[in-house]
């Protein structure tokens, strides 16, 4: 974890009042209260995310919560879709035992 001076260093030397804003804003949550906040992997992502997103793309600070809630729901969405995967590749018990009858009706022949 990190402090918000070194997070504001790493994310290209941006001003902690931006910083305070955002968390102000809601579009980032560090653990901590203010003043003390601690910043994790993810945390610091979200705020390159929004430096680029501001900087490199021009959204405003109205348009943030927006592209931000799109992108949390499409990544949600990402993740929801990888368990489902995962979910569906896992064969089932009774799966198994129709393989294994197969197999072995096979193996007789």
């Amino acid at each position: 974890m990190i402090t918000i001076e070194t997070l504001c260093l790493r994310i290209g030397n941006v001003p902690e009042r931006d910083v305070q804003a955002w968390i102000d804003s809601d579009w980032l949550r560090p653990e901590g209260a203010r003043g003390h906040y601690l910043f994790r992997d993810i945390d610091e992502a979200r705020a390159r995310l929004i430096v680029e997103l501001r900087d490199d793309m021009g959204i405003n600070d109205e348009g943030m919560p927006v592209v931000l809630s799109l992108l949390d729901q499409l990544y949600a969405a990402r993740r929801q879709m990888l368990r489902l995967r995962e979910v569906i590749s896992t064969p089932r018990e009774s799966d198994l035992r129709a393989r294994l009858r197969a197999l072995l009706t096979s193996a007789q022949d």
